[in-house]
């Protein structure tokens, strides 16, 4: 829900501050990141965190329009990386996603806060209790993946603490598909305590 609240930041559809925070107590804004890093940390953060296979075209893009305006709004930010990205390319998604989904991700170390958090969860599991995770992009589902692998035992004589229910993620159908287009990217893993 805080990513279709414009207030919040989150999307490059709806007119907001460049914000990104989940929580508003934490220094670092999006606003502060476009505006005053540099070419070369802006283009690291898109490649690693945003996994945009174009990311020196869009940190050459924003450092050049904030030379002559700030970014202030999603919608400034959002319209320089679609000009940046679109040129002679049919994007089956709005160029500026993964921009956004990087900025997003690093400002809310999302990524640390899952790799923190899974193990916990599993620890709190008593035998036969299962955990699922739902990831929305690769770089989580990748967490996800390899924290359940590593807790699960390989081969008969091996030891682990889980058993996958699921070796390949389940994902979204048709059905689905057609009722909630955001199920697109979500891959669900489930497993269970032994």
């Amino acid at each position: 829900m805080q990513l279709d609240q414009g207030e919040k930041g989150f999307s490059f559809s709806k007119e907001g501050p460049l914000d990104m925070r989940m929580d508003q107590n934490d220094p670092l804004t999006a606003k502060e990141i476009v505006n005053h890093w540099s070419q070369e940390k802006i283009g690291e953060l898109l490649r690693i965190y945003g996994e945009e296979k174009r990311w020196r075209e869009a940190a050459r893009a924003i450092v050049q329009a904030r030379q002559k305006t700030p970014f202030q709004t999603t919608k400034q930010l959002a319209e320089v990386i679609a000009s940046a990205l679109s040129r002679g390319m049919k994007m089956k998604r709005h160029p500026a996603t993964l921009v956004f989904q990087g900025l997003r991700i690093f400002i809310n170390r999302e990524l640390e806060s899952l790799q923190e958090a899974l193990p916990k969860a599993i620890g709190w599991l008593k035998k036969g209790g299962r955990i699922g995770v739902m990831s929305f992009h690769s770089l989580e589902d990748r967490i996800v993946k390899n924290i359940f692998r590593q807790a699960a035992p390989l081969g008969k004589k091996a030891t682990g603490v889980l058993k996958l229910i699921n070796k390949k993620p389940l994902i979204a159908g048709r059905q689905e598909l057609f009722k909630n287009p955001r199920a697109r990217s979500a891959k669900l893993r489930l497993a269970e305590k032994l």
